[in-house]
């Protein structure tokens, strides 16, 4: 396919204009223009883009792209190194920040919803989710299902019931949301990442919050809309995890 059929396609799907972003969403970086293979990940670090070399891909589809607000403009060091391998080699980078976390069935947060079978969702506004377990469940039990289906261990800060059934979750670095999950009223709060005043917000508040991982929690969302893709446009998608513990 066309490299602007596609970028008009997933800007249309991921209703790039409905967000006030961080970094630009949608083509970062030319390459060829027409597109058969398509590599996916969640950040365009320089493994993920040594992996589409090998591959031979025409564009790279990522969460986590460059041009970030606030950081230096000056293409130098690490920054030059990743977008001259894209250059040399003519691969296109793609990426879609807040549009990928907050789609109703591919985002991020849609993606978790269905990893941890949860019901009754909620409409809200932002990208925090609520939503509901089909039964209660014992705190301990819910935090093995979590650590289970992300395939690491979580951290826990303990403050909400024994019993939990009643789930907020936004997937990143949103730890200062849990603010409207203690207003909505959730058992249990899930994010990527942790601040130290999380510890007593949870405690003090009756909430409990999960710290599941930055990246793992963003692995779904680009996995799920290249398998959409690949379906939807005969292109061939490789999802490549580059491992990373935060």
């Amino acid at each position: 396919m066309q490299r602007t059929e596609l970028i008009d396609y997933l800007d249309d799907l991921l209703e790039v204009s409905s967000y006030q972003d961080y970094a630009p969403n949608g083509l970062q970086v030319e390459g060829r223009k027409e597109i058969n293979t398509i590599v996916t990940g969640v950040t365009a670090c320089q493994a993920l883009i040594d992996a589409a070399i090998e591959l031979k891909a025409d564009a790279i589809l990522v969460h986590h792209g460059y041009f970030w607000k606030n950081e230096k403009p000056q293409i130098v060091g690490l920054k030059q190194k990743r977008i001259k391998a894209l250059l040399m080699n003519d691969i296109n980078l793609i990426g879609y920040h807040l549009p990928l976390d907050g789609h109703a069935i591919l985002g991020n947060n849609a993606q978790l919803a269905q990893l941890w079978s949860l019901e009754d969702i909620t409409p809200k506004p932002g990208l925090v989710r609520l939503g509901k377990l089909n039964k209660s469940m014992n705190m301990a039990q819910f935090k093995q299902v979590i650590s289970g289906s992300l395939g690491r261990d979580v951290l826990h800060l303990p403050g909400g019931p024994q019993e939990v059934q009643t789930i907020a979750w936004c997937s990143g670095g949103a730890q200062g949301y849990i603010d409207q999950a203690i207003e909505w009223g959730a058992d249990v709060y899930i994010s990527g990442e942790v601040s130290e005043q999380t510890t007593h917000q949870a405690l003090e508040s009756g909430i409990h919050y999960l710290a599941a991982g930055h990246h793992a929690t963003e692995r779904l969302g680009v996995k799920a809309l290249g398998e959409h893709l690949s379906y939807k446009f005969n292109v061939v998608c490789h999802f490549i995890d580059i491992n990373n513990p935060v």
